[in-house]
């Protein structure tokens, strides 16, 4: 190992967290500690508690070995989930890969607001999950209404794959996953009480600037919402009115700047009692709506 400052005399576990903590600093890593913490657990199949009462343990050569590939991998800014294969998302542990987004905080925000607006149909609603990724929206919801059925979709694939091994994994197997193009992967017939949708909504302009781990790393058809960031969010709200019972609720995740015009495409297109609400970062990031009655 090469370090930012004199190598200490033994490679313990508190002098490897300092030096690859110093490391990802001065390579601009946001969150370098926690970073090099969770990297090191990973390589000794160890607790953060753990680190914490072995600080003074000397690695071998082995576990150094190991952790190397590990620093290598976030020094390229691939991201902590990719590396690690998991995030947590909603209490649980999604398996996750350069295939899917990583689930981020701010979309528990969009479970949450599915399962408030759609309280009295807990026992029996139908829900349909656009855009699902690795499957976190739509399985959450499952898990959380076990007698509800939802039907998962996603143009990619791959991340339909991910996806359903998710499913399998924390048994949730009230939903079904099926690749294709938004609604057209639905057949025609089907009607839900809840629509949600965590869409690419990032405009093609800005995704230059997106963090390293984003931009180089994330699948840029999961993030590239369009010149205005809300081509794929438009579409989800067009469609929504044919494919919800009336009353059904629609969820959409939108990003920063686009809520006021998504809740107005929503009244638009036949929905009342549209809400904004806010991510732990006080950004307006979900919009909902109620099927107006014909």
């Amino acid at each position: 190992m090469t370090s930012p400052t004199t190598p200490p005399a033994a490679w313990t576990v508190e002098a490897v967290l300092a030096w690859a903590t110093a490391d990802f600093r001065a390579r601009g890593i946001d969150t370098p500690r926690l970073d090099a913490e969770l990297l090191l657990g990973r390589a000794l199949q160890a607790s953060r508690i753990a680190l914490i009462v072995d600080a003074k343990r000397v690695l071998d050569a082995a576990e150094l070995g190991a952790f190397r590939e590990l620093v290598k991998r976030r020094r390229e800014r691939q991201p902590i989930a990719y590396i690690l294969g998991e995030r947590e998302f909603y209490g649980r542990t999604f398996r996750v890969d350069p295939r899917v987004l990583v689930p981020r905080p701010d979309t528990e925000a969009l479970v949450e607001v599915a399962l408030e607006r759609t309280r009295s149909l807990s026992m029996s609603a139908r829900g349909l999950d656009l855009c699902t990724g690795s499957g976190c929206v739509a399985i959450t919801i499952a898990r959380e209404r076990p007698t509800s059925r939802v039907v998962a979709t996603d143009v990619s694939a791959a991340a339909i794959d991910v996806a359903r091994n998710n499913a399998q994994r924390l048994g949730a197997y009230n939903v079904a996953f099926l690749p294709g193009d938004l609604y057209a992967a639905v057949p025609g017939e089907w009607r839900f009480d809840l629509i949600t949708a965590n869409p690419p909504y990032v405009p093609s302009g800005e995704i230059a600037d997106l963090q390293p781990e984003v931009r180089d790393h994330e699948p840029r058809a999961a993030l590239d919402g369009g010149d205005d960031g809300m081509t794929i969010l438009c579409r989800v709200v067009s469609g929504a009115a044919d494919r919800l019972r009336h009353g059904g609720v629609l969820a959409v995740e939108v990003g920063a700047g686009e809520s006021t015009a998504i809740a107005a495409r929503m009244e638009n297109a036949g929905f009342d009692h549209v809400e904004i609400r806010r991510d732990y970062g006080r950004i307006e990031r979900v919009v909902s709506a109620v099927l107006r009655a014909p």
